[in-house]
């Protein structure tokens, strides 16, 4: 689904307000506390939006590249962080950068709005060289409960949106990485916690390995190398093989 110019504003204008800055301000601390990103570090948000994380990223002294498939959402990441970032408009699907390029990849409320969200994460893996964040919707919490509620009513962006929960997740990612050490947490477990007495019992819960809160994380390292043959007839490429069976495809080279 891409975001009109009116959604896109509208999402903007809803994280000046007390309940977003309030959301915004928790999951920026779970996406640095399962993340812990460093300063030169390059990071890749997919699904960039209107820039909020790309802006996070670049506090930390890291160098910042966002693609979306939105050009009013870029318009406005544009406008925020000018020649700070590199911005690109394409899918999450099918990413148009190198294998290993960046050392942190995110999909942040983007995998909700995604056609294929396994190939999503695929392609993440790819071109990824060290961790890979994923924060999505979590389908069992009191919000997600709430949105669907509201949305019997009236139309909200949610009604596009696939929400997730922690199971489906970790299958996902089990079964590109098989030993990835998935880290993973939690925030937001109260759905009216703009008001300052919500706000002080939503921080009082845990949030590490926490699987009720509107907002989840996940974060992994990426333990394997991907080096793509552009053109096989010119392109030079060696296949390294232990058990000296022939390369399935001829078209990656995994180095170990």
């Amino acid at each position: 689904m891409i975001f009109n110019e009116e959604m896109a504003r509208t999402y903007d204008e809803w994280l000046r307000t007390p309940a977003g800055r309030y959301v915004d301000e928790q999951e920026k601390r779970l996406i640095t506390d399962l993340l812990v990103p460093r300063e030169r570090e390059t990071v890749l948000d997919v699904g960039c939006g209107t820039g909020e994380h790309l802006l996070l990223f670049r506090s930390k002294g890291c160098d910042v590249t966002g693609i979306d498939p939105s050009a009013p959402m870029l318009a406005i990441a544009g406008d925020k962080l000018g020649q700070r970032a590199t911005l690109h408009q394409g899918k999450a699907e099918d990413l148009p950068f190198d294998d290993n390029e960046f050392d942190i990849v995110t999909l942040i409320t983007a995998l909700e709005f995604t056609d294929d969200p396994r190939k999503a994460i695929r392609e993440a893996i790819r071109v990824c060289r060290g961790r890979v964040f994923l924060g999505v919707l979590n389908r069992y919490s009191l919000t997600a409960t709430w949105r669907r509620f509201k949305g019997l009513f009236a139309p909200t962006i949610y009604d596009h949106a696939r929400f997730f929960h922690i199971g489906e997740l970790t299958a996902i990612i089990r079964s590109e990485m098989p030993a990835a050490a998935v880290s993973w947490g939690s925030v937001i477990f109260l759905p009216c916690g703009a008001n300052e007495f919500a706000r002080s019992i939503d921080e009082a819960i845990p949030v590490m390995k926490n699987p009720l809160g509107a907002f989840l994380g996940l974060s992994f390292p990426v333990t394997f190398r991907y080096r793509t043959v552009q053109n096989i007839i010119t392109d030079p490429f060696s296949i390294k093989s232990e058990s000296g069976q022939p390369a399935r495809g001829m078209v990656r080279e995994i180095q170990k």
